[in-house]
């Protein structure tokens, strides 16, 4: 029996996938607003709510340094830079939302927020996540690199809706923590 042709050929399974992504990313584009309150969050605007989330995960990333400088002093040294680096961060985020408007005085909250806990200070050796610092120096900048690590990749993906400037900003500071990642993960003096 002779193969014969369909009369309307099948897609074809790239043609399949490229219709499926084409169809997401119109839906990403267009968005599936249909005006409730609950997807406006009560006209505040987008770029000071992405703003605004910024500097809290800026916050937390400082506390989580904060608590590790305190379960382990020697490390306070290495730390200091990189914290500085995150707590300039929180400060830039919080500046430019103050500038447009953001209210609350967000500006002053995230540096004074910052620089209040010293790094030696006798803060609880608990993340602010409510887990504990590892035990051990090598196991608490591991799990430092990977906040770092997770926090650069979330405000990565985050860029796709990010107004210009702000994701300008938002690509610099996690390239950055990227970075912070690569130098805690590394040895110093010797090859990562």
């Amino acid at each position: 029996m002779p193969w014969t042709t369909p009369l309307r050929p099948r897609p074809s399974r790239r043609s399949l996938l490229a219709g499926a992504a084409g169809a997401a990313g119109a839906l990403l584009l267009t968005g599936c607003s249909d005006g409730s309150p609950a997807e406006e969050d009560f006209g505040i605007p987008l770029e000071r709510r992405m703003r605004e989330t910024a500097v809290r995960d800026s916050e937390r990333l400082l506390e989580r340094y904060d608590a590790t400088t305190a379960a382990h002093p020697a490390l306070a040294q290495r730390l200091g830079p990189l914290r500085a680096a995150v707590a300039a961060h929180a400060a830039a985020l919080a500046a430019e939302g103050s500038g447009a408007g953001s209210g609350s005085g967000s500006g002053a909250g995230p540096s004074a927020k910052a620089s209040a806990a010293p790094a030696g200070s006798a803060a609880p050796a608990v993340a602010p996540s409510g887990e504990p610092v590892p035990p051990t120096p090598a196991d608490a900048l591991t799990g430092l690199a990977d906040t770092e690590r997770s926090l650069a990749e979330a405000r990565t993906i985050s860029l796709a809706g990010a107004p210009g400037e702000l994701a300008r900003m938002l690509a610099s500071v996690a390239a950055c923590g990227h970075v912070h990642a690569y130098l805690l993960a590394s040895t110093p003096g010797g090859t990562p």
